[in-house]
């Protein structure tokens, strides 16, 4: 059955999905992916999950093992220039013609899921499915990097068995899913962690740390754990080292700006080496260095202007707006904080913190998206914080652009939907419109 003729009615598909909700659980998936003569057994598999952090951590694990020659593929969300880049090899989104290919594979199966006691599968689970079939049938691979959706025990992506499994960090984030106390989050990230194969975790968090330690235990996964097992360090020249039970490597450069990429450098180095001992890869410290070095991912602390100097972090929940918030407050001299907020997210602790950044004027706003605040509930929300609200960032922001002699330092911070839409109305120009 041919269904799409091309990418827009693909995308349009997937997209209409979404009104489907989350449907947290592998049944579905399970059924899919068998009509599908199961991709997901095809390949070797690198799984990342956690509140913060998964995606700075899966390309500092994918330039490393490009560095040591693997071609990798890579599961991420959300995307920030073109949907096609949550499935990449090597860097390189999903042409916009296999992914046509693919969703008509995939279609009729989810006709007949629709009809059955399963029901249609959500968004997420489509895509995971393309992603399987892509990696499996199309563009093959060495080994595939997985970012976790949601959660982790119920996630579309946990039908993988993969070499080695990660856990970034543990936040109050979704919690109408995962539950409201950092031990019940910690049970569900902690689902990803499979018999007998290591897990390297980030998770610092007393509570929430022994809640992992005790299904590692029970599941007799080898756990190596940050500031325990590894870390990276800074001496008084700043320079960066990785520290181990059995390694250390001096002199790193991080592509990645902000303290809080330490964090995620360490994890994706342990797991790189922790790879090269359970298995047959092959990683040098050069390509370590290397692979450090070059990672970029957009919308994480990422200079998009230097006239004005623009930067902007998506920064999506709590711990996401304090990381943020230490970066900023290092910077010397006046900032401007344009931040967009979703809805159902903890605005009242992030916009607390954002305020106590030092030298710096709070703007609140929002942006065409369906978990979005409305008009209403921003301005109410800028009042009870005492900072202004911006109703049409757009405008704000060519009013800005327009400004001589800056020397403020523009961060926009928030939603990751929201560093999209601004990343691309900067990179084309029309910031500059007026």
């Amino acid at each position: 059955m041919v269904k799409f003729n091309d990418y827009e009615a693909v995308i349009a598909w997937i997209h209409g999905t979404l009104r489907l909700g989350i449907k947290p659980g592998l049944d579905r998936m399970e059924f899919l992916l068998e009509r599908l003569n199961n991709p997901e057994r095809s390949n070797k598999w690198i799984h990342v999950a956690g509140t913060n952090g998964k995606g700075s951590t899966v390309t500092f694990i994918r330039e490393i093992l490009e560095h040591s020659g693997y071609k990798v593929g890579t599961f991420t969300s959300p995307y920030i220039e073109t949907f096609n880049e949550r499935i990449c090899v090597n860097g390189n989104p999903i042409p916009d013609e296999d992914l046509v290919t693919i969703a008509n594979l995939i279609y009729p199966i989810t006709l007949e899921m629709k009809e059955s006691e399963f029901g249609s599968p959500s968004e997420f689970e489509i895509i995971t499915a393309m992603m399987f079939v892509y990696f499996a049938e199309v563009e093959t691979i060495d080994i595939g990097v997985i970012e976790v959706g949601l959660g982790g025990r119920l996630d579309s992506t946990n039908v993988l068995t993969p070499l080695i499994s990660v856990i970034t960090t543990i936040g109050m984030d979704h919690m109408e899913f995962l539950g409201d106390n950092l031990a019940v989050i910690a049970k569900e990230k902690a689902g990803i962690i499979k018999d007998s194969l290591p897990i390297i975790s980030g998770v610092i968090q007393p509570e929430a740390s022994e809640v992992i330690e005790m299904i590692a235990r029970d599941r007799q996964a080898p756990l190596y754990k940050i500031n325990k097992d590894f870390d990276i360090k800074t001496s008084t020249k700043s320079e960066l080292r990785f520290v181990s039970r059995n390694k250390e490597l001096p002199d790193l450069k991080l592509g990645l700006e902000g303290k809080h990429q330490y964090h995620n450098a360490a994890l994706a180095v342990e797991t790189v080496l922790s790879l090269a001992e359970t298995t047959d890869f092959s990683i040098s410290n050069q390509a370590i260095k290397l692979g450090l070095a070059n990672a970029f991912w957009p919308g994480r602390m990422e200079t998009i202007s230097n006239h004005p100097l623009c930067i902007l972090d998506g920064a999506h929940n709590p711990e996401g707006v304090q990381a943020f918030a230490d970066n900023a407050s290092a910077i010397l001299g006046d900032k401007v904080i344009l931040c967009s907020i979703l809805g159902d997210k903890d605005h009242r602790q992030m916009l607390a913190t954002l305020k106590s950044i030092p030298n710096a004027k709070v703007y609140l706003t929002t942006f065409d998206y369906p978990r979005a605040m409305d008009q209403e509930e921003l301005r109410h929300t800028a009042e009870i914080h005492s900072i202004e609200a911006v109703v049409d960032w757009k405008s704000w922001l060519q009013t800005y652009w327009s400004q001589e002699e800056l020397e403020k330092t523009l961060f926009i911070t928030g939603s990751l939907y929201f560093i999209s839409e601004v990343r691309h109305f900067i990179k084309n120009g029309e910031a500059k419109s007026k």
